[in-house]
């Protein structure tokens, strides 16, 4: 009912927008004699960008600049599988010499490409690949379900599909599953298991520094999150009956922890557009364009990740099993270990990364780095100049170290 609601509701505001945007353009059209009408074109405008998207948005990664030279990328999708690809970065001119690194992306409502930043600054020194999620609701539900046990089988059929000598950056949602999935490669002897794990503001131990996003989750029992945030796919996408935790709940949920800074980035964009601030304008509009494009999750993966990660915190208790087999960290020894925070991350606090070092009793101190970076957010921790300029340099540092 919710997500047949939300869907009648958008799909009827879908042609006024379009044609509020139509009527914007000769409106913001430069002129002196009545600037009222380009004030009005600027909210018809604004107004325009206030809807979702539930479609992938483009990563436009055509080139990344390795030393001087410009080299063209191409992406290529070298392993697929229902509910997410192993999507490739395949720089054209290719350096035999760069580590190939394994992005692991959230499957938090939004889609990989919230990445992207990443991706370019990683591509600088590396081969790079990322689990591109695809959306629950375009599914079929011939595909079947997809839960927390799903998920750490696919991170470990990408890591054995790149084979021995592959790195894993995971970032946020998902570092719980990656270090699962090491954990699990380790305690078998995997010929492919990887050589470094970098975890950047993940939940590994939720019970740290709580945060509003953890106390949350647990105001309520999970039985509650599934009767009042889970719904069925309507009828009419591929994915129709499927039961899901809509990406737009997650978005929704996420700016109601800032209001404020929404209202008034949605403000300034009207106002760069009525007084002919283009590039500003089309920061905020692509920051948007981003942010509004949701991608719905599995409800059994959601549910057992509130359920197992912010609820009864299994891993940091020892009590995380994976296809009813325990999950050691301790099992970990070969594969060298990076956790990175940021100070002032909200979503996911200091503390809480850095637990997997506790975790993961048998890694050398040689093979360890923790680095929380100062005056940064969440988002700041894998993306922005920051870092750029300081955390990934000690990212490359620890990959570079173990790449041989």
């Amino acid at each position: 009912m919710l997500y047949s609601a939300y869907s009648t509701l958008a799909n009827s505001m879908a042609p006024w927008q379009a044609l509020a945007k139509r009527m914007a353009t000769p409106l913001l059209a430069p002129q002196d004699e009545y600037p009222w009408l380009r004030q009005f074109g600027a909210t018809l405008e604004t107004w325009s960008h206030l809807q979702l998207s539930h479609r992938r948005p483009s990563y436009g990664i055509s080139e990344v600049l390795c030393g001087d030279e410009q080299i063209p990328v191409v992406e290529e999708v070298c392993f697929s599988r229902p509910f997410g690809n192993l999507l490739h970065f395949r720089k054209l001119q290719p350096d035999p010499s760069n580590p190939r690194v394994l992005l692991v992306a959230p499957l938090s409502g939004h889609f990989a490409t919230l990445l992207r930043d990443t991706v370019k600054t990683l591509l600088q020194d590396h081969d790079v690949y990322i689990t591109d999620w695809n959306n629950a609701r375009d599914i079929p539900l011939s595909e079947g379900d997809f839960g927390l046990d799903d998920y750490i089988e696919y991170m470990i059929d990408f890591i054995a599909w790149l084979g021995p000598g592959v790195h894993v950056v995971a970032v946020c949602q998902p570092c719980v599953a990656a270090l699962a999935s090491v954990a699990i490669m380790a305690e078998d002897d995997h010929i492919a298991q990887p050589r470094s794990l970098t975890l950047m503001a993940g939940p590994v131990d939720c019970r740290i520094n709580p945060t509003e996003v953890n106390k949350l989750a647990t105001t309520k029992p999970i039985t509650w999150f599934e009767q009042n945030l889970i719904s069925h796919v309507p009828w009419n996408y591929s994915g129709a009956m499927r039961r899901v935790y809509p990406g737009f709940l997650q978005l929704f949920a996420f700016m109601s922890m800032n209001p404020e800074r929404h209202k008034e980035q949605f403000l300034n964009l009207r106002d760069h557009l009525a007084q002919g601030r283009i590039k500003e304008a089309n920061t905020i509009e692509d920051f948007y364009l981003e942010y509004f494009a949701v991608n719905d999750l599995p409800a059994a993966f959601y549910l057992e990740t509130v359920s197992k990660v912010f609820q009864t915190y299994d891993l940091p208790k020892g009590e995380l099993t994976y296809r009813g087999r325990l999950v050691n960290p301790g099992a970990i020894r070969r594969t060298a270990l990076m956790t990175v925070e940021g100070e002032r991350d909200d979503v996911c606090a200091v503390g809480q990364t850095v637990a997997a070092q506790d975790l993961c009793t048998s890694v050398r101190p040689a093979y360890r780095d923790h680095l929380v970076q100062t005056g940064v957010g969440h988002y700041g921790v894998f993306s922005g100049r920051k870092w750029n300029q300081q955390i990934y340099p000690r990212v490359r540092q620890l990959i570079y170290s173990r790449a041989a």
